[in-house]
């Protein structure tokens, strides 16, 4: 769906609002970065799908915002769906398409449990998890590395470090978030559009998996299989 000339200059007007809540903010793997990607990524996807991409880019915009606050005892996307209730406060819009926006927002975060419903909440959730996947997703995932604590923590399990003959632990392995969740994004894909984007990345995280193979294997982990 087209965006109009006014529906342009929300999106405009909002895009700038979004951008200046991250200048100070630290969290490189959901900074504006990730924000601005994943803007775009949706109304790529959204034109595709045929979704309402003022809904879309507008969901997308604020879809992370709520990570800028320090209220740590509400979800993020609880308290991106508040902040985007305010700041859409000032724009004329219908119930509805309100309503629309705040629903992919907090559609968004799989963890909340909430299905998204429409189709606009289904392209951000894909946008969303695109993120994490190809050469952007792994870039992300070295970004988190610095909120760890690393007596806690190793790279790799020493004796399996793809987790051929243990149930992979993300909790310990740094390694083994690709096992847990980043390999098993394809199937939660919601659109088809945002499938076959993933299939692609797919690919990319299997080659990076199959290059550290070989390199473990040089290093002196004979072990290391895949």
């Amino acid at each position: 769906m087209e965006i109009s000339e006014r529906e342009y200059n929300m999106l405009a007007e909002i895009f700038t609002v979004a951008q200046a809540r991250f200048v100070d903010f630290t969290d490189l793997a959901h900074g504006w970065e990730h924000v601005y990607r994943v803007y775009h990524l949706s109304l790529s996807i959204a034109k595709q799908e045929h979704a309402d991409c003022f809904i879309v880019g507008m969901a997308a915009l604020l879809h992370d915002v709520g990570r800028t606050t320090q209220e740590p005892k509400k979800p993020h996307a609880e308290r991106s769906a508040i902040l985007a209730t305010e700041l859409l406060a000032q724009y004329n819009l219908s119930h509805e398409t309100q309503q629309a926006i705040l629903h992919a927002i907090l559609a968004h975060n799989y963890r909340r449990g909430i299905t998204p419903a429409t189709l606009e909440a289904r392209v951000l959730y894909d946008a969303d998890r695109l993120d994490s996947m190809g050469a952007s997703g792994i870039m992300r995932w070295a970004m988190t590395l610095k909120n760890k604590k690393w007596s806690e923590w190793k790279s790799y399990h020493p004796d399996d470090p793809f987790a051929v003959h243990r149930t992979p632990d993300d909790q310990h392995y740094w390694l083994d978030r690709f096992f847990t969740k980043l390999l098993s994004l394809p199937e939660v894909m919601m659109t088809e559009t945002g499938r076959a984007l993933a299939q692609r990345r797919l690919a990319f995280l299997r080659l990076f998996l199959q290059e550290l193979q070989v390199e473990l294997v040089d290093g002196g982990y004979s072990g290391a299989a895949l």
